[in-house]
């Protein structure tokens, strides 16, 4: 049998009509690591029966050999993710959502405020209220009281 290569299976899928296939071959059709998990199960599956068929005792070859254990372990894997793949709805991709759409914001304005001093302090004046003129005047000038002597002199 001759091996097909990856680009012409790819064109053959892309020539089929999906409307009217059922939704399992849909997602087989479209998803290409799904197509690989069924792949890698038949191909261990294949390997581990030709194993276990190679003349010695079913058992035996079970318990002591290997490579079956390995081929049937690859397979299992292979048929679990397959299977998940297969009852999981596909994922489909939203649109930016609510919480990013917030965060874009935040970071927006967070780079507007630092980037103009109006903004700023109308934000400071929103937030804290209006900013009063203050003029600084010292108090005004006491008398000078006399200096006093010091404490050790007589």
């Amino acid at each position: 049998m001759a091996t097909r290569s990856k680009k012409s299976v790819a064109a053959q899928l892309k020539s089929v009509d999906l409307s009217k296939a059922t939704p399992y071959i849909q997602r087989i059709v479209e998803d290409a690591k799904l197509r690989e998990n069924v792949r890698t199960a038949y191909d261990s599956s294949r390997s581990a029966y030709s194993r276990l068929s190679n003349g010695k005792g079913p058992t035996k070859a079970l318990l002591e050999d290997k490579k079956l254990q390995r081929d049937l372990q690859q397979a299992a894997e292979a048929l679990r993710d397959a299977t998940t793949a297969l009852t999981e709805p596909p994922k489909k991709r939203r649109g930016f959502g609510f919480g990013r759409t917030l965060m874009i914001a935040a970071l927006g304005f967070g780079l507007a405020l630092a980037g103009s001093e109006q903004l700023r302090t109308k934000v400071l004046d929103l937030v804290f209220g209006k900013e009063e003129e203050f003029e600084y005047t010292p108090p005004p000038a006491t008398a000078s009281t006399p200096p006093s002597s010091p404490v050790g002199a007589a």
